[in-house]
């Protein structure tokens, strides 16, 4: 007798549990009508009522007067219906949770196992039987034409004995996962969609499991598994080779890779929402210049000995917190206005990103070269960081800001409607437009957005420096920024990416950079590394892309 039920078979165990759960849901939907049900629709009445403009204010409020008193009436009957509603869910799902998984699901999954067994099973004898006919079908054969042709046949075949075999697995997974849902589907009428936490785990715990695919998973996650097993590596070698103080995973390098990743996830947080418009920045690295130059001049340690367009400028004048908050401000000032001009361009002319950005990074660089003939501004006040970023017993509250961009940035990606336009632009800007997002002021409002950011960025590295501001410094950061979104899951090919991805793709590149420093591996090597990395990143983003395709 085979082990394998049939549709009829399933049914049959199924019946019993639908029907004794189809009554009680009975008793409670009849329970409900006069009471949840009713206010559910009288809410939606009284919200339709509000926002209909064609109704005078008396009309307006004689019938939502109206309404809030039918809808008082039937909160007091879903009152009153409450704990025998209550009563009733918790006597089915009792019932569900004695009789599904015993009298239905569990038959059924081994049903399942069985069918996928005989499955294989047939799947290796047309494999074996395929493999006779095209040895047969090939003895005797002496033209190249032929065995060509044969060979081919013979390949298809195997081919379409695979995608034959995948379906089969396939719909026993399916047919599994409709059992498991099933359940759910139950509970779902009893709950009106309000599941405890539990079931809301085990929902995702399936869900996961029924769209796991290993192809898939490598495909997203095979560089970080990569990097992890590289870090594990030197993790291990460092201290073998350099002594055992210079073991990565202690506490103080570990801040001290935080302390250096966290204005560089300023500047990655930035550059992510260009990204997700299917663009990029080339001008970071000389914003940072820039900015730190600005920054070091404002909180210099006495009177400036540098000049500026030949001037020697003195803030000496002004209380400390006053030149720090200045400093701030003339960096995010600086910054956006930058990146203001290259966002006008690139949303008003549709100019690539690339261009626009270039043609900032050379502009700034020019500009902050001449004014500065290219020297570096010395210290800013020694006083200066313990304002800015102090340490509380030994812990670098540099770390906190970079927190608390971190929550500021995926706010705005997740509870705003910037955010969402942000990813419905880069998904598809015709599409965006043609539903009334305005795509000039989405792109304008990014490069804006990553303006801030970079200015935050550049005043907390000249505090974490304490000064040492030129127009040279930070150069090349602006390849760690993108590489750190590219690495992090931000897609070029635009609307995909979490806040996440960005924070992981920082800490992995400040990681590494800090591992291989501490090794001792030559700095023009480290970009090397650096290069392997963003090619592998970006050619899976492509894989993927090419997927969905």
């Amino acid at each position: 007798m085979s082990k394998i039920l049939t549709v009829e078979e399933e049914n049959k165990l199924r019946k019993p549990i639908d029907d004794y759960v189809g009554k009680i849901q009975e008793k409670i939907d009849a329970l409900r009508v006069d009471g949840t049900d009713k206010v559910i629709s009288l809410q939606g009445l009284i919200e339709s009522i509000k926002r209909d403009k064609t109704l005078s204010t008396d009309e307006r409020n004689k019938e939502l007067a109206e309404l809030q008193a039918e809808l008082k009436q039937a909160e007091m009957v879903e009152n009153a219906n409450k704990a025998q509603i209550a009563k009733y869910i918790s006597e089915a799902e009792s019932y569900i949770a004695a009789h599904f998984d015993k009298e239905y699901y569990k038959p059924l999954v081994a049903s399942c196992n069985e069918a996928k067994k005989e499955a294989k099973d047939e799947y290796r004898a047309k494999l074996s039987k395929l493999a006779t006919e095209h040895k047969a079908n090939l003895t005797g054969l002496t033209d190249h034409q032929e065995i060509k042709d044969e060979n081919y046949v013979y390949k298809n075949r195997l081919f379409d004995a695979k995608l034959e075999y995948e379906k089969r697995i396939q719909d026993i997974k399916d047919r599994k996962m409709e059992a498991f849902s099933h359940k759910y589907h139950l509970i779902d009428l009893l709950r009106m969609s309000k599941f405890t936490f539990m079931q809301n785990h085990k929902i995702k715990v399936e869900n996961y499991k029924y769209s796991f695919s290993i192809k898939k998973y490598l495909l997203q996650n095979g560089l970080y598994i990569a990097i992890i097993l590289i870090f594990i590596g030197l993790s291990i070698i460092t201290p073998m080779l350099k002594g055992p103080q210079t073991h990565l995973l202690t506490y103080n390098n570990v801040l001290n890779v935080l302390q250096q990743a966290s204005p560089k996830m300023f500047l990655a947080l930035g550059v992510a929402g260009l990204i997700l418009l299917t663009g990029t920045d080339l001008s970071i690295g000389r914003m940072i210049g820039m900015g730190m130059t600005v920054a070091t001049i404002i909180m210099h340690q006495g009177v400036n000995t540098g000049q500026v367009f030949g001037h020697a400028f003195d803030f000496t004048g002004l209380p400390v917190v006053a030149r720090v908050v200045l400093a701030l401000v003339v960096c995010i000032i600086l910054c956006t206005f930058f990146t203001s001009i290259a966002g006008f361009f690139t949303a008003k002319f549709k100019m690539h990103p690339f261009i626009s950005t270039m043609a900032n990074m050379l502009v700034i660089f020019g500009l902050a070269t001449y004014a500065t003939k290219g020297v570096s501004f010395g210290a800013i006040e020694s006083n200066i960081p313990d304002i800015i970023i102090p340490k509380l017993n030994g812990f670098p509250t540099i770390i906190l800001w970079a927190v608390a961009a971190i929550a500021v940035v995926w706010f705005i990606w997740n509870k705003t409607p910037f955010g969402k336009n942000l990813y419905a632009v880069g998904g598809n800007p015709e599409a965006a437009s043609a539903s009334g997002i305005s795509v000039f002021a989405v792109t304008l409002g990014a490069f804006i957005l990553a303006g801030i950011l970079y200015g935050f960025g550049a005043w907390l590295e000249c505090a974490r420096m304490v000064g040492s501001g030129s127009a040279a410094y930070g150069q090349g950061w602006e390849m760690d920024a993108i590489a750190a979104c590219v690495v992090g899951g931000i897609s070029f090919t635009g609307g995909i990416g979490k806040i996440s991805g960005v924070v992981v793709g920082v800490l992995i590149f400040t990681a590494l950079t800090y591992s291989l420093t501490i090794l001792g591996i030559d700095t023009n090597l480290q970009f090397v590394f650096e290069g392997i990395i963003i090619l592998v990143a970006v050619t899976l983003d492509c894989l993927k892309y090419v997927q969905k395709k």
